[in-house]
C-alpha cells in the first residue's frame, strides 16, 4: 500500500486492468478509460486527494472519509454514493464486527475507501489482475455487491452449525454457562442482522436508480444478489429464533432442577419440624420435664418420635407430597 493507495486499476474493457500508481491516478482523465481507485481514508495523502484533487462534491469527499456509516445508496449530481458493509474475516475478528466500504461511482470512475481490510474488495482486485474481472463500471459495482454477500454465506452457515450444537448440548446437559454462551451468540446475530437489513434497502435504492450506465443485465445480477441477501437475513432470523428457544429451554430445565431440589429440601424441613420442636422443648433445663426421673423415659420418647415419623409419612403420601 503506497501512502493509502490500496488498489488503482484502469479497466481494459475485457476483464483485465492496468495497475496505476499515485501520479497516474492524479493525472487520470476520463478519456483514458474506466478507473477504479481503492483507498485507505485514514491516510493524510488520501484525505488531501479526496478534498483537493479528486474533483468530487465536498459532501461526497466528506462521506468517503466518514468513520461511522449506515448502509445506503444516494444519488448526488451524476453519480451514486454508497455505504456498504461486509463480514469481518480478518484473523481474530468477531463476525458481527462488520467492515464498512464507501463507494462513489460515476460513469467513468469508481472511488472506494475503507479503513480495515475487506476480503470482498480483494477478491474483485484479484479477478482484474487475472483478467477475469468486471469490464465496466456497472459490472464493477455488481461484482463488489456480489462478493460482499457471497462472503456472508460461510458466516451464516457457521451460525447455523453453532445453534445446532447448542440444541444438541441442551438435550444432553444444561449448565448456566451455556445460557451465557447462548446470550453472546444471540447478540452476535442481532448485531449482524442490524447491518444487513439496511444493506438490503441500499441495494433496492441502487436498483431503482435511473442511471443510464447501469445496464439491464447488471440490474438483474444485482437483483439476484439482493435475493441472496434476503435469504441470509431470513436464515439469521431463523437461527436467532432457534437460539432463543434453546436458551429458554435451558432456562426452564435449570428452573425445574432448582424447583426439584427446593421441593426435596422443603419436604425434609417439614418432616423434621415437629421432631425438632419436641426435642427442643424437652431439652430445656427447667424442672418438671416429663420422664426426667424415669429409666423408661428416653425409650418412650424415642418411640413417640418414631410414631410421629410414621404418621407424617402416611400423611405426606396421602397428600401426594412424596
Amino acid at each position: 500500500m503506497e501512502h493509502g493507495l490500496i488498489h488503482a486499476f484502469l479497466l481494459d474493457g475485457k476483464g483485465g486492468a492496468k495497475a496505476l500508481n499515485w501520479p497516474e491516478v492524479r493525472e487520470w482523465q476520463p478519456s483514458q478509460g474506466l478507473l477504479w481507485v481503492h483507498l485507505d481514508y485514514s491516510q493524510p495523502q488520501v484525505q488531501s486527494f479526496l478534498e483537493e484533487q479528486a474533483a468530487i462534491n465536498p459532501l461526497v469527499a466528506e462521506a468517503l472519509q466518514s468513520g461511522e456509516t449506515r448502509p445506503r445508496a444516494t444519488r448526488i449530481d451524476n453519480g451514486l454514493l454508497m455505504a456498504l458493509r461486509g463480514i469481518n474475516l480478518n484473523p481474530g475478528a468477531e463476525p458481527d464486527d462488520m467492515v464498512s466500504v464507501r463507494i462513489w461511482a460515476e460513469q467513468s470512475r469508481v472511488i472506494s475507501t475503507r479503513k480495515r481490510r475487506l476480503m470482498s474488495v480483494t477478491d474483485v482486485a484479484e479477478e482484474l489482475i487475472a483478467g477475469s474481472g468486471p469490464r465496466a463500471i456497472d459490472e464493477l459495482l455488481s461484482a463488489l455487491l456480489d462478493r460482499l454477500v457471497s462472503r456472508m454465506s460461510d458466516t451464516v452457515d457457521v451460525f447455523e452449525d453453532q445453534v445446532a450444537e447448542f440444541e444438541e448440548q441442551a438435550l444432553e446437559k444444561q449448565t448456566p454457562e451455556m445460557r451465557a454462551e447462548l446470550g453472546h451468540f444471540r447478540r452476535q446475530i442481532i448485531a449482524l442482522r442490524r447491518y444487513l437489513a439496511p444493506q438490503r434497502e441500499a441495494i433496492s435504492q441502487l436498483l431503482n436508480d435511473k442511471s443510464e450506465w447501469l445496464s439491464r443485465d447488471t440490474r438483474l445480477q444485482m437483483q439476484e444478489t439482493q435475493d441472496r441477501l434476503i435469504r441470509h437475513i431470513e436464515d439469521l432470523d431463523a437461527v436467532r429464533e432457534r437460539a432463543a428457544v434453546t436458551q429458554e429451554e435451558i432456562g426452564n430445565q435449570l428452573s425445574e432442577q432448582l424447583n426439584s431440589r427446593m421441593y426435596v429440601l422443603s419436604i425434609v424441613a417439614a418432616f423434621f419440624l415437629p421432631l425438632g420442636f419436641l426435642t427442643g422443648l424437652l431439652g430445656i433445663n427447667v424442672g418438671g420435664i416429663p420422664g426426667a426421673d424415669s429409666e423408661l423415659g428416653f425409650g418412650i420418647f424415642i418411640g413417640m418420635l418414631i410414631a410421629i415419623c410414621i404418621v407424617q409419612i402416611f400423611w405426606f403420601r396421602r397428600k401426594g407430597w412424596m
